[in-house]
């Protein structure tokens, strides 16, 4: 139940501030078209037996493709892929509907954060530009020698995941306890976070108003 604290806007990503799927698009800035396609080819009955079995096996298909495709390359080029890429999202690959609704409870004096699958490594930077509080997302495991393991660090945010880290966050708050909170989320992998909520909203192909009434 919402208590005497302040007001908190979670926001999944992928399908809720985003119109689609960001992780191949992004994948593609940072190694190409054509390695690309090579690897979701070679990956392609791995991933499709994850997708249809879900948790831990959706995880392992995940890590088995970034590990393909990113292992080996270095943080630094991949911050730049990152750089390009929010530019990329911003000038037209965001919802309007619920990027209006981001910017009321921003309006509003509500502290807002994203809570997504996809990684940080883009998400943060996008979080800056949208002035949101918080990042929590799935992060990338970088080695001694500053190159990505192409393994994730951490648990993928998703479902419960998603849940925990922002009950994490809230832990850490002076008022984590008494927030009351908004959650939004478009598909099976927020569940848990739209029933964590106080005021859970899904998303879907119809917009949602710029404000709640």
């Amino acid at each position: 139940m919402a208590g005497t604290g302040r007001t908190v806007a979670a926001f999944d990503f992928d399908g809720t501030l985003s119109r689609r799927d960001t992780l191949l698009p992004f994948l593609q800035q940072v190694c190409g078209a054509q390695r690309l396609y090579r690897g979701l080819a070679r990956q392609a009955p791995g991933v499709a037996r994850g997708l249809l079995r879900g948790g831990a096996h959706r995880d392992a298909a995940k890590d088995a493709l970034l590990v393909h495709l990113l292992a080996g390359t270095p943080l630094e080029a991949v911050e730049r892929a990152a750089r390009r890429y929010v530019d990329v999202l911003l000038a037209g690959r965001l919802r309007p509907d619920t990027v209006a609704r981001l910017r009321w409870h921003r309006a509003e004096g509500h502290d807002v954060a994203i809570v997504s699958a996809s990684p940080a490594v883009y998400l943060g930077p996008l979080g800056e530009r949208l002035g949101v509080q918080a990042v929590l997302a799935t992060e990338l495991e970088v080695g001694g020698d500053g190159r990505l393991t192409g393994r994730m660090w951490g648990r993928n945010c998703r479902g419960p995941e998603k849940v925990a880290r922002l009950d994490g966050w809230l832990a850490r708050r002076p008022d984590g306890t008494s927030c009351e909170v908004f959650a939004y989320g478009d598909s099976a992998g927020d569940r848990e976070l739209l029933a964590r909520a106080d005021v859970g909203v899904r998303v879907g192909a119809r917009p949602i108003p710029p404000s709640p009434g």
